[in-house]
């Protein structure tokens, strides 16, 4: 029977590498793979793309009121579905996906982030974490250069990093206008720098 993977990291681990790679292998046999990615993610409008500068055309942009059985149905002999962004899904969306899984038998990989810059859960994220039939963490290194493993997202606005303000704000015009950006950091120099912006210790 087929799974539902969650594979999650902080920023920069490659997760985007990852389902690009894995995409290739499909379809390097003749399989054909179903990829998705959040319509929320701006970020090379309807491609996805590395940090390698490697890209594809995703086949659809999913929105919060999409059906994943829908899309799925438009889409016919997929042999595999990879979805990137995969923290922007709703719960229930994350729940036809396992539904897909077991009465489908197509194979779902997800991409995403666990948390945002707040330490706070996405919509998608929780919900894969309870019901994926395989976990796995993508791992690199914090930026800080600390040498420990990254485990948060830091956001960067115009230089110096902040710790409030709306939860999706990503490669748009909003992001470039404020000089937005993000670094993955260890839980230790996450906590640190937050103590020394929000108290000035």
């Amino acid at each position: 029977m087929a799974k539902l993977y969650f594979r999650y990291g902080a920023m920069d681990c490659g997760k985007t590498t990852n389902i690009l790679q894995v995409a290739h292998n499909y379809e390097e046999v003749g399989l054909k793979v179903l990829v998705l990615k959040s319509a929320h993610d701006t970020k090379g409008d309807k491609n996805i793309v590395s940090r390698l500068n490697v890209e594809r055309e995703v086949d659809y942009l999913f929105k919060e009121e999409d059906s994943m059985w829908e899309i799925l149905n438009n889409y016919p002999n997929t042999s595999c579905i990879l979805v990137d962004e995969a923290e922007f899904l709703m719960p229930s969306q994350v729940d036809q996906l396992y539904e897909i899984t077991k009465y489908s038998d197509i194979p779902v990989i997800c991409y995403g982030l666990r948390c945002d810059f707040q330490m706070q859960g996405f919509t998608g994220s929780p919900r894969l974490l309870l019901i994926a039939d395989d976990i796995e963490e993508i791992k690199t290194i914090c930026k800080c250069g600390c040498g420990r493993k990254a485990t948060q997202n830091m956001r960067i606005k115009n230089g110096i990093p902040v710790f409030e303000g709306e939860q999706r704000v990503i490669d748009d015009e909003r992001a470039r206008e404020n000089n937005i950006e993000y670094k993955s950091v260890c839980g230790e120099c996450y906590l640190k720098t937050r103590k020394k912006i929000l108290y000035k210790k």
